[in-house]
């Protein structure tokens, strides 16, 4: 929690100096008739209720007239269902023999899901082409042309966190940044193109411990806390870049008191954004503390999709890195062990088992 807290208190000082120096507020060219005020709203309150399922799968379904018809819609909160995992997990274990049985299905079915999803990253790449020339058909390059100075601030400040912080961290814990990103890119990649956090859940846990070394006890409770809880990107740079876009746009004056408070609602309040895509919860959250006006969430929805892909990069990123490097530093991890092992089966041709590999490592130390 402490380095959850360090590396969202840095991305929101990026974020402040960003918006500050490059002023993307008086530069647009987005029209005062866009501004609307967003159909949710953030609140303390909402994240805590949140933590109470409103029944067993942690569904909820809204009704909806669309061209006359009444339209079903389901939804559901992530938040509630990892409430509900660690209940049933823990049931499960505590009953012993009789839960065996659940365990080695839900295994089986975790194993399924990750094959799955390796094969959902062999098609990346043209995803990721796919998903931009959508975005730009969809939304015309006038969008982005309007709120372009928005969007430079906001992938400036991502770029800085996950090639500049994210390196410094981990020289600074011993730990090496090209093997890192290396280790973590398909799941940073997955990231990218689905655009949530928990839909890359699998990944991120499987590049954390199979290939950052990270002890599958440890990693099992920190990547899923840190995929709801550890947003950098949405949490951190993203709205306090656009909470100052905001409120230059109104021409709204922000104290120091002001910026210390984007800090502390984005450091503390990232949990807020748990089961939702986008960033919106935690903008309106942002805003309301500040008291700016909400309606300056509708100036941004245009280009939002563009920039959630970002975002969402740089949280699995962060949700990769605090695992290795609070592992690193409390002797539990056994990344070095790991590379030894993949550098010495490919030197025998692939034809190294894992029990041969450790004998040999150990002989040769």
């Amino acid at each position: 929690m402490l380095w959850f807290a360090v590396t969202a208190l840095i991305a929101v000082l990026i974020g402040i100096a960003l918006g500050v120096l490059l002023e993307p507020g008086p530069r647009t060219g987005v029209s005062a008739a866009a501004a609307a005020p967003p159909s949710a709203t953030g609140s303390w309150l909402d994240f805590l209720k949140g933590l109470v399922p409103a029944n067993f799968l942690g569904l909820s379904a809204s009704t909806k007239i669309a061209d006359g018809a009444p339209a079903t819609a389901l939804s559901f909160n992530v938040l509630q269902i990892i409430v509900l995992a660690i209940a049933v997990g823990a049931a499960a274990v505590r009953i012993g023999p009789a839960g065996e049985s659940f365990l080695a299905f839900n295994a089986s079915l975790l194993a399924i899901f990750k094959r799955l999803l390796l094969w959902v990253i062999r098609l990346t790449p043209i995803g990721t082409t796919a998903l931009i020339g959508d975005a730009i058909a969809r939304y015309g390059w006038e969008a982005l042309g309007s709120l372009g100075q928005f969007a430079i601030a906001i992938y400036a400040g991502l770029l800085l966190v996950i090639a500049l912080v994210y390196p410094l961290l981990l020289r600074l814990n011993g730990l090496s940044p090209l093997r890192f990103f290396r280790a973590a890119w398909p799941a940073i990649e997955l990231g990218f193109v689905s655009r949530s956090s928990i839909g890359t859940l699998p990944m991120t846990q499987d590049v954390v411990e199979r290939r950052l070394g990270v002890p599958p006890a440890y990693a099992a409770f920190a990547v899923p806390l840190g995929a709801t809880t550890k947003m950098d990107g949405c949490a951190a740079i993203y709205p306090a870049i656009a909470a100052i876009f905001v409120a230059q746009f109104y021409g709204i004056h922000l104290g120091i008191d002001d910026y210390f408070l984007i800090v502390l609602v984005s450091v503390l309040g990232s949990a807020a954004t748990a089961g939702l895509t986008g960033a919106t919860v935690m903008l309106t959250l942002t805003l309301s503390t500040l008291g700016l006006p909400l309606e300056g969430v509708g100036l941004l929805l245009a280009i939002d999709p563009i920039l959630d892909m970002g975002r969402t990069a740089v949280n699995v990123a962060g949700q990769a890195l605090v695992p290795a490097i609070v592992a690193k530093r409390a002797g539990l991890s056994s990344s070095e062990q790991a590379e030894g092992e993949a550098k010495l089966s490919r030197s025998l041709g692939n034809r190294c088992d894992g029990d041969w590999c450790q004998f040999a490592i150990g002989w040769s130390a």
